[in-house]
């Protein structure tokens, strides 16, 4: 069985660092690794249409952000699809089919669902395209029989959900649909990577990200903002690692080698962090490295995006292309799919000569 990854992001706002980090940063490494046959990466503009139906604009303009964080974080359309999801309709079509397979209880009890319907205050008037998006993400992945989607933690619910539909499509219609396996950061750090001001969800709605586009002095003063341990009082005062954002943010982006350019007096994390729980370790410190750790880690794609930038029609044809070639696949399965539920009527030689036979000897 061919190996293929399928993953995207929604098209709300440039991409922040927990997105580069809880994903991205993976995809990126997998691209890279040539162990995969296919590797398709979807920019999911109509989902995010879902809850910004009466906002059209917001989700076409940020479209071209997107593509340009996908290709300044390293992903290669020579090695990559990247494509628009609306622009391929069997989606829709697969969609419409998997809905029967699924109750509408099943869909109030996933995880993810309820608590982004809790966050956006949609308690009393959901919309029914984000109610039933883990059937339109089923529809994503298996439109283009991805064995791996590497995502973050929070979308566990949705890879269940996936699983659970494939497996039902295959027991009422024959083997046809491929189940996926999720693929987490490996990275404890990564899986979750807190906002700036040490609230669980880094969100843009929340005002508390840091974009991959960045530019230093904004990323800077984010830095020198961030949420540490609200007790550490003094430098002589002993600090808490564990939910101190600054300590879990060097845990996903450091690297030993930064202490010897940035940090002498340590050789690792380890003995920084042992420093500031034992006391004597201020916190503008221990941001001011971060912040060289992040602008280490974040310049290489300001200046690939850079590059980008000065030929958006190309980024919108590397789109185009993806796109063609995204249809194709789908188009694919989405043959299989029908063949399998027997709703090809027109191409079913067998089915017309049966109801040939049967009225001509009427």
């Amino acid at each position: 069985m061919s190996k293929i990854i399928l993953t995207g992001d929604r098209p709300t706002g440039k991409l922040h660092v927990g997105h580069y980090v809880g994903s991205l940063r993976r995809r990126v490494q997998l691209q890279n690794s040539n162990e995969f046959d296919k590797i398709f990466i979807m920019i999911a503009d109509a989902q995010a249409l879902t809850d910004n139906a009466d906002n059209p604009e917001k989700i076409r303009q940020n479209i071209i952000e997107v593509a340009l964080d996908y290709l300044s974080a390293g992903l290669d359309p020579e090695k990559s699809t990247l494509f628009i999801q609306s622009q391929i309709p069997q989606l829709c079509e697969l969609s419409f089919y998997y809905m029967n397979l699924v109750t509408v209880s099943r869909l109030q009890r996933n995880p993810t669902v309820k608590s982004e319907i809790q966050m956006r205050n949609f308690e009393t008037s959901i919309p029914v395209g984000f109610f039933t998006y883990p059937i339109s993400q089923a529809a994503d992945i298996t439109a283009f029989k991805a064995t791996c989607v590497p995502v973050g933690e929070d979308q566990l619910p949705m890879l269940e959900q996936t699983k659970e539909i494939v497996r039902k499509f295959n027991a009422v219609y024959g083997e046809t649909l491929v189940e996926p396996e999720i693929l987490l950061p490996d990275n404890k750090a990564c899986l979750r990577l807190p906002g700036t001001d040490g609230k669980a969800k880094m969100s843009k709605s929340l005002g508390n990200c840091i974009y991959l586009s960045e530019d230093e002095k904004e990323l800077s003063r984010k830095v020198m903002s961030m949420y540490t341990d609200p007790d550490h009082l003094k430098v002589s005062d002993p600090g808490k690692i564990e939910g101190n954002t600054v300590f879990t943010y060097l845990d996903a982006f450091c690297k030993d080698e930064y202490f010897a350019e940035y940090l002498p007096d340590y050789n690792n994390l380890d003995e920084l962090k042992e420093h500031y729980q034992r006391g004597g370790l201020g916190d503008v410190k221990v941001k001011k490295f971060l912040n060289k750790v992040l602008n280490e880690e974040l310049a290489p794609l300001r200046e690939r995006r850079r590059q980008y930038e000065k030929d958006i029609p190309y980024v919108y044809e590397i789109l185009k292309k993806g796109s063609e070639t995204a249809r194709e696949t789908a188009e694919q399965t989405l043959t299989e799919v029908k063949n399998a539920m027997k709703i090809n009527y027109f191409e079913d030689e067998q089915l017309i000569k049966i109801q040939s036979e049967k009225y001509a000897n009427n």
